[in-house]
């Protein structure tokens, strides 16, 4: 199985305990066994891990919503050129970006009862499925559509159903 090459930028806040390399990938490859149309390594995806600082003011630039958020994902291609790009072997393609927030991510975990690892998991997942097209905020049977792929993922990992 292919997955999207990742990029991966992460600021010291998140730590060196975790390797978050391995990590990434890992939800990577469990993205694209879900969604085959992230099953390309011609597919490059930039991963900041980052502070809450960072986030929000990204989210109040790009979203106009002034404060942080657990993931940013910006999507480059829309949905028809996420195919188109992935079938074509010869020409990469910039999927786009996901930011993940430090803070905002640690306390999501500690309200779960979760480790911040498999949240972040959870998040990556989620970001890469809005990457490649997938938006729960366009209705109802959208958002089941996208919450039944994070968990079939989410599972192949070993990880709980982040919705139940």
């Amino acid at each position: 199985m292919t997955a999207p090459i990742l990029e991966i930028d992460i600021d010291p806040i998140w730590g060196d305990a975790t390797d978050w390399e391995a990590l990434s990938n890992r939800a990577a490859e469990a993205a694209a066994k879900v969604a085959p149309e992230l099953a390309h390594p011609n597919l490059l995806v930039s991963l900041v891990m980052a502070d809450d600082e960072e986030v929000h003011a990204l989210n109040k630039q790009w979203r106009a919503k002034d404060k942080s958020t657990n993931v940013l994902s910006f999507p480059m291609l829309a949905r028809e050129d996420v195919l188109r790009a992935g079938a074509d072997e010869n020409a990469p393609g910039m999927l786009g970006d996901i930011i993940l927030a430090q803070g905002v991510c640690t306390r999501e975990a500690a309200e779960k009862g979760i480790s911040v690892e498999n949240h972040a998991t959870h998040l990556i997942v989620h970001g890469l499925l809005h990457l490649a097209g997938y938006d729960h905020d366009l209705g109802d049977a959208e958002a089941e559509e996208m919450e039944e792929l994070e968990r079939k993922a989410l599972a192949l990992l070993g990880l709980a159903d982040p919705y139940a």
